[in-house]
């Protein structure tokens, strides 16, 4: 995957790769606990250059919902959008809007060639609207 997308391999990549792999959606503070444990010794700086490097080749994609730390998951090629807990934070996939997807085109593209939309719904997940006991 990483000689496929032109990058070396280093453990370190193979690492945040692996961990994002294993905990999407998850912020560079988790990502880096993750890869510290599994190398030991590694900089913040070096995670977030690996970071940066496997998001810009495309093996990685950075969203970042407002109020909240930049995420980063492995869900790539696709337009998929994001559902996000406003009580707890828990974020879920959702396969891109379908039918009438009027929100994804502007009124005025500027002379902009638009090839992607980013949508986040922001709502309640199952676990924080079900009625608590009692």
């Amino acid at each position: 995957m990483l000689r496929g997308a032109g990058l070396r391999v280093t453990r370190p990549r193979v690492a945040v790769l692996a961990a994002v792999h294993d905990h999407p959606h998850a912020d560079t503070e988790s990502i880096f606990n993750v890869v510290r444990r599994e190398l030991g010794a590694v900089s913040h700086q070096a995670v977030y250059d690996v970071l940066h490097a496997l998001t810009a080749v495309g093996l990685l994609r950075r969203f970042e919902p407002m109020g909240s730390a930049a995420r980063y998951e492995a869900r790539t090629g696709d337009d998929h959008h994001h559902l996000v807990c406003r009580f707890c934070g828990a974020i879920a996939d959702v396969d891109r809007a379908i039918g009438d997807t009027a929100c994804l085109t502007p009124a005025d593209d500027a002379g902009y060639e638009v090839d992607h939309a980013e949508v986040i719904y922001w709502g309640r997940c199952a676990t924080c609207a079900a009625p608590a006991d009692g």
